[in-house]
């Protein structure tokens, strides 16, 4: 599958190490864009931009750090710049999902959820739309919201909550950045079976393939090529909105204590 508008541009992506985010990345450099390739763990990041690189060399360059930090932030768009010269694309990816009983749930707990989920999104957004507006490019962005960030499930309330604030921060960002031609979408994933997910919960696939309407769990490349899309030119008059990718759960999907 090709889409318009993505070769020879350049993009980041954090947390992509696996799963979703690496299927990102994948996809972009197939359509013949530059990734920088963020993850917390550097020997998984360079693993991972090694094999992205045996579509063609140079494609993806690893970039470790904590993509909830600012000053992380900053040298990962610095080093896109440096090896790249511009920075067209972000997809800020990297989150983490933490259950937690709502009365018990501890301040350390929430501010982690908080720092990677929302400030990491945040100001790669910020720093990454200077960039765009300095070189008058058109630029496009793709938050990741989660299927739990438009209706409600037990014991993620804080997570649901930073899922459900990047809806709201990409309608915003639309409205500011859309008169210098950026626009800034979400994904809202449902179910997706991925190396973490699979450790999360046993028979996950089996589980939620019964709770989504289609039958069936989604994989990283339902998500990617949905990304891949809202970043494309194909996309350049959707701004502001969510999609849901989820096998209709958030119409008419059911809970596990259902089954």
């Amino acid at each position: 599958m090709s889409y318009k508008g993505i070769k020879d541009k350049v993009a980041i992506v954090t947390g992509a190490g696996e799963g979703i985010g690496y299927a990102v990345a994948q996809l972009l450099a197939a359509n013949g864009a530059k990734v920088v390739l963020n993850d917390i763990d550097g020997n998984k990041a360079n693993q991972t931009a090694s094999k992205i690189n045996l579509i063609d060399p140079d494609m993806c360059l690893p970039f470790a750090g904590d993509a909830g930090k600012v000053s992380v932030i900053n040298e990962m768009v610095d080093f896109a710049l440096s090896n790249f010269g511009k920075v067209n694309f972000v997809v800020p990816n990297a989150g983490i999902t933490l259950f937690g009983d709502f009365l018990e749930f501890t301040p350390d707990s929430f501010q982690k959820v908080i720092d990677l989920n929302l400030q990491g999104a945040f100001f790669l957004a910020q720093r990454a739309a200077k960039e765009m507006i300095k070189r008058g490019d058109r630029g496009s962005m793709v938050f990741m919201s989660s299927q739990v960030g438009i209706q409600a499930y037990q014991h993620l309330t804080a997570y649901g909550m930073t899922k459900a604030a990047l809806r709201m921060m990409a309608k915003n960002l639309a409205y500011v950045l859309g008169k210098h031609k950026i626009t800034v979408n979400t994904v809202a994933p449902g179910a997706t079976l991925t190396e973490r997910t699979a450790k999360e919960q046993p028979n996950y696939e089996g589980i939620w393939g019964k709770l989504n309407p289609n039958e069936r769990v989604g994989t990283p490349e339902d998500i990617a090529k949905t990304v891949l899309f809202l970043l494309s030119e194909d996309a350049s008059h959707i701004n502001g909105q969510t999609i849901p990718v989820d096998g209709g759960w958030t119409v008419g999907g059911k809970y596990p204590e259902d089954l």
